[in-house]
């Protein structure tokens, strides 16, 4: 039957997708109820496409909803990434909990994701832990831990995180101690099968100087990080050997895991 002026033309799911994405650019952050309200669909219809946005790296998901991506090179401020995929990371600051002796030296670097893991280790005793996430020393439980060394650098206030070299000294302007770690816990930006990425320089110097001076490695990220790079390759895959995430890869992805010999450890 041929359509005539007077019959409403049916929206295509491609165009409903990209009416969302701008209306989500527009507002900012957005509610899957107030969205499947606005288009006049279902709630299930909205999450499949945040999902399939969120993956595309368009919009970025959260609890509940969605918020504007505004570009993937843009560094979003702590409070904001706080409130980003809550769930997802207290999954993964459990499993990675249990990668943690008691009485390990651990190297933690900054992120949302290792905030939740200094939460999870409220069990922990007598850690050494050497970090330059400045929330941290107020997060992890004081019994959790034995020594707590913050990594001295330039502050960068949208983080509160320091970055710059990965040593202590004894006294200052005196030789740099030689430390190592048995373990080293990385929140990352992104990962695909080149390896993992962050969007700042300093940043990812950091992270690759800490996974240097450990026996072990551990990255930390949740799964809508996958399959994308950001701006600053921190290493390859070869080069960790646990990934630890709310969700296991699949496909091409989890067979480039395997072959660098990388434990995905998920919930």
């Amino acid at each position: 039957m041929e359509a005539t002026a007077s019959t409403p033309k049916r929206r295509l799911p491609a165009g409903r997708k990209a009416d969302l994405a701008a209306y989500v650019e527009q507002v900012g952050e957005v509610t899957v109820g107030g969205l499947a309200e606005h288009f006049n669909v279902s709630i299930d219809t909205i999450r499949r496409d945040l999902d399939q946005l969120d993956r595309e790296g368009v919009v970025i998901r959260t609890h509940g909803g969605a918020m504007s991506a505004e570009g993937q090179l843009k560094d979003r401020a702590l409070d904001v990434r706080l409130r980003m995929q809550t769930e997802e990371k207290e999954k993964i600051a459990r499993l990675a909990a249990g990668l943690i002796d008691d009485g390990a030296v651990v190297m933690i670097n900054a992120g949302t994701t290792t905030l939740a893991l200094a939460r999870a280790l409220r069990s922990h005793r007598d850690l050494t832990i050497a970090t330059n996430n400045l929330r941290i020393p107020a997060e992890i439980p004081p019994s959790a831990f034995r020594d707590l060394y913050v990594f001295g650098g330039a502050v960068r206030a949208i983080t509160q995180a320091t970055t710059g070299p990965v040593t202590f000294t004894m006294t200052p302007g005196g030789p740099e101690v030689d430390i190592r770690c048995d373990l080293a816990l990385i929140a990352v930006g992104a990962i695909d099968e080149a390896g993992f990425s962050t969007s700042n320089m300093g940043d990812a110097n950091m992270m690759a100087e800490m996974i240097q001076r450990a026996e072990r490695t551990a990255i930390l990220a949740d799964s809508s990080k996958f399959g994308r790079r950001l701006f600053a390759q921190v290493t390859t895959l070869d080069r960790v050997d646990y990934l630890v995430t709310d969700t296991a890869p699949t496909s091409d992805f989890a067979a480039a895991l395997a072959q660098a010999e990388v434990e995905v450890i998920s919930g």
